[in-house]
């Protein structure tokens, strides 16, 4: 019996278990035959700037889990001394996933833990903007709608506490 079930699993073309069913843009699975939101490739190796810019896109358009997914990549890939810094940024926009998908506490948990990360990070590597990046203001940002997600005061989506991932998604090089 686990046999034909394993069988019958999407896989990948390597043979890994991968889910095919098509996705929404905040990655959530929709019945297949569906039209979803494509996917972003993964184990792309990216530039730093390149990281930022492309999940900087994502966030603007509202899509903060494939966001999630491009920092993964650079987490993934880069320099053992700057993962704590992509790994807290994915948190971050998984934070704000969770927080459009209407999950209050896993959102504002993950945005403080991603918060808390990028700032450890910082404090340890004494950069303050790597990659033009504002860590203090990301930080700020995070906790701040973290307590708006906590209070329902975000004034969007449905749900107790959900949000409109584009109008909520933060500048990651500050304010143009």
């Amino acid at each position: 019996m686990e046999n034909a079930r394993t069988a019958a699993r999407d896989r990948d073309t390597e043979g890994r278990a991968r889910n095919a069913r098509p996705r929404d843009g905040l990655g959530r699975p929709l019945p297949y035959g569906t039209q979803g939101v494509e996917r972003q490739p993964e184990g792309v190796v990216r530039t730093p700037a390149e990281t930022v810019a492309e999940a900087q896109a994502l966030l603007d358009a509202g899509k903060p889990f494939h966001a999630h997914e491009v920092f993964e990549d650079a987490w993934k890939s880069g320099p053992e001394e700057q993962r704590a810094l992509w790994r807290g940024l994915a948190q971050l926009a998984v934070g704000l996933t969770h927080a459009a998908r209407g999950n209050v506490t896993g959102g504002a948990r993950l945005l403080r833990r991603g918060a808390g990360a990028v700032e450890e990070w910082a404090a340890g590597s004494g950069e303050r903007r790597p990659y033009g990046m504002d860590v203090d203001g990301l930080a700020r940002w995070a906790r701040e709608l973290a307590g708006r997600v906590e209070g329902g005061g975000c004034g969007g989506g449905s749900g107790g506490g959900s949000v409109e991932a584009g109008a909520e998604a933060p500048r990651l090089r500050g304010t143009p």
